[in-house]
């Protein structure tokens, strides 16, 4: 039988900002073979293709046209293990799978390396699209490769870390590659408990953990513990996590800023001669922590998330957002990019079907 997919769907309680929206059409798809299928759809359709994971970190509109693809977890474990080494192991993951459980399942098995991206909400398709990362790691510092299902082409590419371009919260996937496919399974490589590698010299997980024995376990605990500290959860109050990139400055536009205002906190941007600083503090510099306007708020403890109380558009959000890039560039001359990204449609309409 031919794809059969649903019509009409209210997408608002699958977006975790709470944006009101609905697909025209909607696919479920937790395999390469039901990709395949949606992309033939589309084709002989002449549809445009939009692509859809947890959406925790999505921009949607109030409607969605042709087809939307949403990626699933397939039943079964959560990772399998396809290399084994001495102290080392590569474990293949599907795109559909939760990220937080990935990493609560890979901790649980006595695997390190994941145990600081703890709690990141999504599914693991999207984690190379953001490079998510936090407390010190990045995923680009675990990722192998990734299998990367190219629409148009209707093949699969196998992508090095270094074939992702990753970069400070970007990647190829948000730029020449955006809109243009699906990942469909990552390969990352993780270490046998003990491991040499824990990463807990960040300072407020360093503090954290200060006399505690270092295990992922412990991590992942300690930076649970954190994240729930100050950031709301997007299943009670509607969220997208950070709204905002940390800013990266040049040491010239630093400097002077850093003489304005001498507290000003700053961390290493992993380049020389660049600084990050934290949007958090820009914003609550700016009297904007927990500011209110309609349904929307910046969080009362983190300011750096936008909440939405109930039925916010899209349109109201980014009218919210851009009063708060407006205020911090006046006070600090720093421009706020906004990290969670727009829906993507692909058109496939004109192209040969080789399904």
């Amino acid at each position: 039988m031919g794809l059969e997919p649903q019509q009409q769907v209210d997408l608002t309680a699958a977006n975790s900002l709470a944006l009101p929206c609905r697909a025209a059409q909607l696919a479920r798809c937790s395999t390469l073979s039901e990709l395949r299928s949606a992309r033939h759809y589309a084709v002989q359709q002449r549809l445009p293709l939009t692509l859809l994971g947890g959406a925790t970190n999505t921009l949607c509109p109030p409607a969605i046209d042709g087809l939307v693809v949403k990626i699933e977890a397939p039943a079964g474990d959560s990772f399998s293990v396809v290399e084994e080494h001495s102290s080392t192991v590569v474990i293949e993951v599907a795109a559909g799978v939760s990220w937080a459980q990935l990493v609560t399942d890979t901790v649980a098995t006595g695997l390190a390396g994941l145990e600081n991206l703890a709690l990141i909400p999504g599914t693991v398709g999207a984690a190379p699209v953001q490079n998510i990362g936090a407390y010190g790691v990045e995923l680009a510092e675990r990722l192998v490769e990734l299998s990367f299902y190219h629409w148009q082409r209707d093949s699969v590419t196998t992508m090095s870390a270094a074939d992702c371009q990753f970069g400070y919260r970007d990647s190829i996937f948000k730029q020449s590659l955006a809109g243009r496919g699906a990942i469909v399974a990552l390969r990352l490589r993780l270490w046998r408990e003990p491991a040499a590698h824990y990463r807990s010299d960040y300072p407020p997980l360093a503090a954290a953990l200060a006399g505690s024995e270092l295990s992922a376990a412990a991590i992942a605990a300690a930076v649970t513990a954190i994240r729930q500290s100050k950031l709301p959860d997007p299943a009670q109050l509607p969220n997208a996590g950070s709204f905002f990139k940390n800013p990266l400055l040049p040491s010239s536009q630093f400097n002077a800023l850093l003489a304005a205002y001498p507290v000003l906190p700053h961390y290493p941007a992993g380049r020389p001669g660049w600084h990050k600083l934290p949007a958090a503090w820009l914003i609550e510099q700016c009297g904007l922590k927990g500011w209110q306007r309609g349904a929307l708020a910046t969080h009362h403890r983190q300011p750096l998330v936008i909440v939405n109380r109930g039925g916010a558009s899209l349109a109201e959000l980014l009218a919210f957002a851009d009063d708060i890039r407006a205020a911090v560039a006046a006070k600090f001359a720093v421009d706020l990019e906004i990290e969670p990204q727009p829906c993507r449609a692909a058109a496939l309409g004109g192209i040969g079907d080789a399904v």
